[in-house]
């Protein structure tokens, strides 16, 4: 195993306990490796960009000696942890719960984690134990960190205003920085994140793919959400319309569980999978990231909505874990964020099977009288393993999960 190393200090610097030494990024995940010891940085065993390998020196790090310890201490790369692997932190003799994001907040705020209240399980410091913290000592009202956004907002579907014939369409701002040309050509290496595309992908096009695409009316459910969103706020979480999707899809692997499966490499077994854990692809700055909310059958809409909020929260910092970003199942990727309708999204092996959400748009549709209104209308693309996956059971998974959509209160019935 080897990862892209990419450091915060340099020699004879003065570090502290949980100093960042350096950023390491595998082709899984990103994870910032901190100081262990208080002292002075003696050496450092890789430049910037450089491979590090696991189990490798890092850096010297000279401490006091009368502190009881050798006077020189090689920090030793480890596998990124995971959201479980939480670290503990001894102060004033007791043990502080906290993830390595959590704790770099603190020492960025210059916050002893021995002074924050942790409201998380076994009193576990949670980024929004720091933010009130910090809140109280300052008397300011903080604004939410960045996120990585999965869906975006909506307008109310009863008080849809139509677009003033008077103003000019509203073109598309380039987002990306302005490409600079030297008149010489440019060869970087192909590393972390970008490095996994290319394993997944290239193993994912020798599938063939069967593409099935449909139009959902989410009429009903846009206006259930803007009914519940003030009720998820009060609890904290941000509630969006892909809590729906994934607990839809969910309902319709149950009676479908061929979606949910794998197949081996010599195409002899198949195995169903128990677990629905439920990838959304998240466009980053690392680039593109599918991490998966675990065990959808068995949780709410609210709780999927909160397990969508943590793995926001830490997608846009880059520190999510290999436990988030492996082991799923099935996968929606909602290509809506930035537009287009239709797409033919890509199986991630060992999956079977992937669904593609479009924007939503506003348009008009015909009811059961014959009369025009106002329809919130969202395009699907599914793409699956045709080894093992025909047309028709991809036709009625589909048509199971639009049925959810446009009927919410009918998800009450099946609900667990």
């Amino acid at each position: 195993m080897f990862s892209e190393c990419r450091r915060y200090i340099k020699e004879g610097d003065s570090v502290s306990q949980f100093d960042s030494i350096c950023e390491v990024q595998s082709d899984k995940a990103s994870v910032t490796i901190t100081s262990r010891y208080d002292g002075i940085i003696r050496k450092l065993h890789y430049n910037l960009d450089e491979i590090a390998y696991v189990g490798k020196p890092l850096v010297d790090i000279e401490i006091d000696a009368s502190k009881g310890v050798a006077p020189e201490e090689d920090v030793v790369e480890t596998p990124p942890m995971s959201h479980e692997e939480h670290t503990h932190q001894e102060i004033k003799g007791h043990k502080t719960l906290a993830t390595p994001a959590v704790r770099r907040l603190a020492m960025e705020n210059n916050i002893k984690l021995s002074e924050v209240v942790g409201t998380g399980k076994d009193n576990r410091i949670l980024k929004e134990d720091i933010l009130n913290y910090l809140a109280k000592q300052t008397g300011a009202i903080l604004p939410p960190s960045p996120k990585a956004e999965i869906i975006p907002p909506l307008p109310k579907s009863e008080t849809l205003p139509a677009a003033p014939k008077d103003k000019a369409r509203k073109i598309p701002v380039p987002v990306s920085r302005p490409i600079v040309f030297s008149g010489k050509d440019k060869t970087e290496p192909v590393t972390g994140f970008q490095k996994a595309m290319v394993k997944t992908m290239s193993a994912a096009l020798k599938i063939p793919h069967f593409g099935y695409c449909d139009e959902i009316d989410l009429t009903q459910l846009v206006q259930l959400r803007e009914e519940l969103k003030p009720l998820a706020q009060i609890r904290g979480v941000k509630l969006s319309f892909m809590p729906f999707f994934i607990k839809a899809a969910s309902l319709g692997l149950l009676q479908y569980p061929i979606l949910n499966a794998s197949l081996d490499e010599s195409c002899q077994n198949v195995t169903y999978k128990a677990s629905h854990n439920i990838g959304v692809a998240m466009d980053t700055e690392q680039g593109l990231i599918v991490p998966n909310v675990k065990n959808v059958q068995v949780l709410s809409v609210f709780e999927i909505a909160s397990e969508l909020n943590r793995l926001q929260s830490l997608g846009s910092a880059g520190q999510l874990g290999t436990n988030d970003l492996t082991g799923g199942t099935f996968t929606l990727s909602n290509i809506g964020t930035i537009g287009g309708t239709y797409t033919k999204p890509v199986i991630l092996p060992p999956e079977v099977a992937i669904g593609a959400l479009g924007k939503i748009q506003v348009l008009p549709r015909f009811n059961g009288k014959g009369e025009v209104f106002k329809a919130q209308i969202m395009n699907v693309s599914w793409s699956a393993d045709h080894r093992i996956i025909d047309g028709a059971t991809m036709a009625r998974f589909s048509n199971l999960w639009k049925s959810y959509l446009e009927n919410p209160a009918s998800m009450l019935l099946d609900l667990k």
